[in-house]
Formats: C-alpha cells, structure tokens, sequence
C-alpha cells in the first residue's frame, strides 16, 4: 500500500475539537481502524487539539495544519501549530498514587495521549510544533 495522505487546515481554538476528530475519523475508519483503537484516537486528537487551542498562542485562534497519512501498517497523524514551543513528551508523569490533595494540577490529559496511542513523537522544526500521534494497525 502506497502511503496516502490528506490534509486540511483548522482555526486552532478548542470549539474546533468535533470538526477536526470527524475529519480524522472518517480517514481513519476508510483505513480500517478497530473500533477500539478509534476510541483512544478521539480521546488523544480531543486532548491534544484542546491544548493547542486553549495554549498554543498568544493571540488566538491561529491554525492548525491536520496531516492524516495511512501507509502499510500505520496511521499516522500529525498535529502542526505556529504557536509557542511546548513538547508535550517532556512532560513528567503525573503520580498517580499520589492523594488527590497532592497532586499537581494538569497534566493526566497527556498522559492519557501518551498510554492510548502506539506512537507518540514531537518535534520543532521551522518555527512549528509538530506532534505526531500513530496507530500501528
């Protein structure tokens, strides 16, 4: 399978969560994706979409490029903001043992991005926060 990729550009603002997991849900269940694995998509895509919206910039909204590529074995989407640089990778983990009154506030939302999807990668290249977030199928 030849890798195909499609793309489209959003408005980076969190009331744009919807538009931008129908459009890489649509891709995804053509591609075939379990059920199951579309779920935890939604949920990464949902948490990573409402961080560039409500974070990313300081004179909001500004875009947000989503690059869909669907390959041999993989699904790959990528996340591409203009915003201030913020690695998402880098982030602690959260301690979860922790008491509730304990722990830091933020955070449990990457968290979860990183424990549901196979691949998570970040990098910044020419000005751009690119979060790569990848389904081995």
């Amino acid at each position: 399978m030849c890798p195909e990729t499609q793309e489209r550009v959003f408005s980076a603002k969190p009331e744009n969560v919807a538009s931008v997991t129908e459009f890489v849900s649509a891709i995804a269940e053509k591609a075939g994706i379990h059920p199951k694995r579309l779920l935890h998509l939604q949920l990464a895509l949902e948490e990573a979409v409402m961080n560039i919206g409500s974070y990313a910039y300081e004179t909001p909204p500004g875009e947000l490029l989503v690059r869909v590529t669907t390959s041999a074995g993989r699904f790959v989407t990528e996340l591409i903001d203009e915003g201030k640089p913020f690695d998402p990778i880098a982030m602690d983990t959260p301690n979860l043992k922790a008491e509730l009154s304990e722990r830091k506030i933020g955070g449990l939302g990457i968290f979860l991005l990183r424990k549901v999807m196979d691949e998570v990668h970040y990098r910044r290249q020419d000005g751009r926060n690119i979060l790569t977030l990848v389904i081995c199928m």
